[in-house]
């Protein structure tokens, strides 16, 4: 396959949006050919001043000119119909993240991308992604043994905006962390079988009114199906001490895989991410999956894709001889 500039389209200008666009312009073998928004294309301001942004209607018109677009919606109600309905144009990739539905997301976009002779990557970034990758690993090298996954610290948005949502809250944040004795526990091979309540706590931060102090942290706790199981700690600053501390999207987490080898030897396999910028971060994960969905288009695959189909190389601007060289 002779080499060749990639040309990415972007759809969705959002927080993952701007990290795609950030993204690409570290790649040698890609150009960004613009942005396609739902919003008045006039409304959206790309971090750099040569990038195009055009109308989602104007997609079809670039079918000759983009390779590869890479979906920065939301999984909740975006993705579920933007990847079955874009891979019939273009080669895709998105980062769907609801875990009970990947499967059926998968079978949506595997339908149309058959039909369109396109390749549809989903569910790329790092949770699914490399987590999903190194827990696989884990499994088939350590098959007596547990898998633990721990989230964090980090941010998570819905709870942020649930937690916004309380009467009385001006700002808020909210950061799910990892119970350290728990985390410990998991490297010895102990507690596989405990819920994400039992391996996590959450802690916010929250700027309201000191009258309301309590009654809002009451209702933060009592909070069903965001802190109610959880063990919660709430907070209360400054507005000036929030806009300070707490405006970077931070995150990561643990893939732990511990169990043996024989009777007298415990093995203990770990992979872990710590992230200023969680979107910045799948967002780059996103570009090098583009670059994999161009080039197995290219040597004629279609259908969808996942984590667990892309040999490693095909992420990679360098030739295979080179990654040998270098990193084998």
């Amino acid at each position: 396959m002779e080499n060749k500039i990639i040309r990415i389209g972007i759809v969705g200008y959002g927080n993952l949006g701007r990290g795609a666009e950030l993204a690409i312009e570290k790649q040698s073998d890609m150009t960004l050919v613009g942005i396609f928004t739902r919003r008045a294309p006039s409304d959206v301001q790309p971090v750099f001043t040569n990038t195009h942004v055009y109308a989602y209607e104007e997609l079809s018109q670039y079918q000759d000119k983009i390779d590869v677009l890479i979906l920065c919606g939301g999984s909740a109600s975006d993705l579920p119909q933007m990847s079955p309905e874009l891979v019939t144009m273009y080669n895709i990739v998105d980062s769907f993240d609801n875990h009970a539905k990947i499967v059926d997301h998968l079978h949506h976009v595997q339908e149309a991308a058959t039909k369109s002779g396109k390749v549809g990557v989903i569910s790329v970034g790092w949770d699914p992604g490399l987590f999903s990758m190194n827990r696989v690993l884990g499994e088939i090298v350590i098959p007596d043994g547990g898998t633990h996954t721990f989230w964090g610290e980090g941010l998570s948005q819905g709870h942020s905006e649930a937690v916004r949502r309380v009467t009385g809250v001006k700002h808020a944040v909210q950061y799910t962390v990892p119970i350290e004795d728990v985390l410990e526990k998991a490297r010895e091979g102990i507690g596989a079988d405990l819920s994400a309540a039992d391996r996590h706590k959450r802690v916010c931060y929250v700027v309201a009114d000191e009258k309301d102090y309590e009654r809002i942290e009451q209702e933060i706790k009592t909070m069903p199906d965001y802190f109610a199981p959880y063990e919660t700690t709430v907070h209360f600053i400054s507005e000036a001490q929030f806009l300070k501390d707490h405006q970077k999207m931070k995150h990561g987490g643990f893939v732990i895989r511990s169990g043996n080898t024989s009777s007298e030897n415990k093995q203990a396999y770990e992979f872990s991410l710590a992230l200023d910028s969680n979107p910045e971060f799948t967002a780059s994960v996103l570009v090098a999956y583009a670059r994999a969905a161009f080039k197995l288009n290219q040597f004629g695959e279609t259908g969808a894709k996942t984590a667990f189909d892309i040999p490693l190389s095909f992420l990679s601007p360098e030739s295979r001889e080179n990654m040998i060289k270098r990193l084998l």
